[in-house]
C-alpha cells in the first residue's frame, strides 16, 4: 500500500494560520483604505473584498457571501481528497494542492465570518494597480503555478502517462 501525501496537510494549516494572523494584523492596525507606502511598488492597503478574486461579483447583492462560501468549502473537501489519494513520492504535487487549499479556507473563514475577504497587499506600476490580495491569494496562485509546472514538467505528470 502507498504512503499518501496527507503529510502535507502541516503546509495548509501554515497558510491558513499565517494568512488570517496577517488579515488580523491588517484590520487592527490599519484604517480603511489608507495607503501606506513600504516600497515604489508595493503598499499596505486594507480593503474588503465581497466578491470572488479581482472583485468579481463584488456588487451582487449579498448572494455571493453563500455562493463562494459553498464553493470554496466543496472545493477544500475535493482537494483534501485529491491530497490523500496523491502518493507521497509526489512531492510537488502535493505541495501544489496543499497551498491552495490553506489559501482556500483561509478566504473561507473571512467570507464565512465577515460576508468579505480582507485584502491588503498592493502591488503597483506607476498609477496601475494589481487588485489588492492577501496571503491565501498568494498561496492559491503559487499552488496552482506549481501545479501547471508539475503536470508540464515533473515526474507525477511523466509517471501518469504510462
Amino acid at each position: 500500500m502507498q504512503k499518501s501525501a496527507i503529510i502535507w496537510i502541516w503546509l495548509s494549516m501554515v497558510v491558513i494560520l499565517l494568512d488570517q494572523f496577517t488579515k488580523w494584523w491588517a484590520d487592527t492596525s490599519l484604517s480603511f483604505g489608507e495607503q501606506v507606502n513600504l516600497l515604489p511598488f508595493f503598499n499596505l492597503t486594507l480593503v474588503y473584498n465581497p466578491g470572488a478574486a479581482f472583485s468579481f461579483l463584488a456588487d451582487a447583492g449579498g448572494w455571493q457571501r453563500w455562493v463562494l462560501s459553498l464553493l470554496s468549502f466543496v472545493v477544500s473537501i475535493v482537494l483534501i481528497v485529491w491530497i490523500m489519494r496523491t502518493p507521497r513520492e509526489h512531492k510537488w504535487l502535493a505541495i501544489g494542492l496543499a497551498l491552495i487549499l490553506g489559501g482556500a479556507v483561509g478566504n473561507l473563514i473571512d467570507r464565512a465570518l465577515f460576508g468579505y475577504v480582507i485584502d491588503f497587499l498592493d502591488v503597483y506600476y506607476q498609477q496601475w494597480h494589481w487588485p489588492a490580495f492577501n496571503i491565501a491569494d498568494s498561496a492559491i496562485t503559487l499552488g496552482a503555478g506549481i501545479l501547471i509546472l508539475e503536470t508540464l514538467w515533473g515526474k507525477s505528470a511523466q509517471g501518469s502517462q504510462r
